[in-house]
């Protein structure tokens, strides 16, 4: 990974904040995306410690905005010459409806657009970098998602955990969709499960009566069957960084290995339509091949 730059998003915690140690000692030049600035500069201060690596940098956005999004493709083309692996990390589950700062449900906004117009708009840097790679962190959590084309943004009877499984079925099909439209082009996309891995994903609904009592089961849950962050980062880390993926494409990945996703998920249909609406919110349309 000797002089292969990473952009990984959701850098900052969790999964994200491993993947950005693990490939920093694979010496990969990785560029951090998160919301605060402080929290980037720790992340690297405590990879630098560790690794003696330096070749480390940040970009601060919040990816739940769509401006945000461009702005950040916009800053990353303006510094880098070139893109080796975008590494589609950031998300997050909300408990309660929230909305985007351009109206969108939260869950929404954060893990299906952002992947999508965030890969959109490095596409560009991708095609001219030779080998290029896309890895969106999905979830097994997609198995009881659906797809509801007249209401993707569950404003009719919202459900927090039901909209996390539909955003992370969309990021299947967003990766199956992407990937017949990227055949010929020299870049490959896959996802992936993680796993359910003890770090502090689904924190931030520990609010209220009901977001306390959420979050503290969640937590106990983690206790007692929750892998660790070290685990959790290793198959897209492995996407990301080994040669035995070398043009493979648009799969879906669990442990390190290719496994189906739900049926639903390679309905051709489905994911056309859900791309045409995702491409009607953006205002993008991808290039056909």
């Amino acid at each position: 990974m000797e002089n292969k730059i990473i952009l990984v998003t959701g850098a900052t915690a969790g999964i994200g904040a491993e993947s950005v140690k693990q490939l920093a000692k694979k010496g990969a030049h990785v560029v951090l995306v998160g919301r605060n600035e402080g929290k980037c500069q720790r992340i690297i201060s405590e990879v630098q410690r560790e690794t003696s690596h330096n070749k480390l940098d940040y970009l601060v956005a919040d990816l739940s905005s769509m401006a945000a999004v461009r702005q950040l493709a916009s800053d990353f083309k303006a510094r880098y010459d070139r893109l080796d692996v975008l590494l589609n990390n950031a998300g997050a589950m909300f408990l309660k409806y929230e909305e985007s700062p351009d109206g969108l449900e939260m869950t929404f906004a954060l893990n299906h657009i952002n992947y999508f117009l965030l890969t959109h708009e490095l596409l560009g840097l991708l095609q001219q970098t030779k080998g290029a790679r896309v890895v969106n962190v999905a979830s097994d959590a997609h198995r009881p998602g659906k797809i509801n084309l007249s209401d993707l943004q569950m404003k009719q009877g919202y459900s927090g955990w039901g909209q996390y499984c539909n955003s992370k079925l969309m990021n299947i099909m967003f990766t199956y969709a992407a990937h017949r439209r990227l055949q010929g082009s020299g870049v490959s996309i896959n996802c992936l499960h993680p796993g359910f891995v003890a770090s502090d994903f689904g924190d931030n609904n520990a609010s209220g009566t009901i977001g306390k009592l959420f979050v503290g089961v969640w937590r106990f849950a983690k206790k007692l069957s929750a892998i660790s962050v070290e685990k959790g980062a290793s198959t897209q880390v492995y996407l990301a960084a080994s040669p035995e993926v070398e043009g493979i494409s648009g799969r879906y990945f669990s442990k390190r290995k290719a496994i189906k996703s739900i049926p639903l998920s390679y309905d051709e249909t489905l994911g056309e339509a859900l791309w045409t609406e995702t491409e009607a919110i953006t205002g993008v349309r991808w290039p056909v091949r």
